[in-house]
């Protein structure tokens, strides 16, 4: 009966191994898709099919010229950083994400005391643990370009809500391309 016990808990902590570790893979693989789309970053995410793509990045361009007053002007009395956005699935900056976040740089620049909390954000779609990882990475690229743009890291940190604060609450392509983003709040 000892034998039984011992070969039932091997198999069950076995299994639950194999089950741990599958998940872990699949969530980097999900990962790796936007890292290799990390090339040039005019490019969109290579794991979207082209069709897909044009229309994801029609519907973000959209949404974000519709971008209620609101928010720029609450922008502006940040002391006018800006958000950036990203195409579907991706952490890479886009060619405006890079001009808006050099329009930042100078601001910061202009005040040196300034400390800045990126928080990186995506839309709805993915798992919650998904949505974390991605928002940060996400995050963490507007962080680095910011750094190479000659801003002091230790003026700058990031935290990422993953979906969990979405900017939009609808459930369409218009919503979603407005939640992947990234925020900047002053600090000091």
């Amino acid at each position: 009966m000892r034998k039984g016990m011992i070969g039932f808990f091997m198999i069950l902590c076995c299994g639950a191994i194999m089950v741990g570790g599958c998940a872990k893979k699949e969530l980097v693989k999900g990962e790796e898709a936007p890292a290799a789309a990390q090339k040039p970053a005019e490019q969109g995410t290579a794991a979207q099919p082209s069709g897909k793509a044009v229309k994801e990045e029609k519907v973000q361009e959209q949404a974000v010229k519709e971008a209620p007053a609101a928010r720029e002007e609450a922008a502006t009395a940040q002391g006018e950083l800006d958000t950036i956005y990203f195409d579907f699935d991706a952490f890479v900056l886009t060619a405006s994400a890079r001009s808006t976040l050099t329009k930042n740089a100078e601001a910061l620049k202009k005040n040196g005391s300034m400390k800045v909390r990126i928080e990186g954000n995506c839309d709805e779609r993915g798992s919650d643990e998904y949505n974390l990882a991605l928002g940060e990475k996400r995050a963490k690229a507007a962080m680095n370009y910011l750094v190479t743009l000659g801003i002091p890291a230790d003026r700058l940190s990031i935290i990422s809500y993953g979906k969990e604060k979405p900017a939009d609450p609808g459930h369409d392509d218009a919503a979603w391309a407005k939640n992947r983003r990234d925020d900047f709040i002053i600090l000091k």
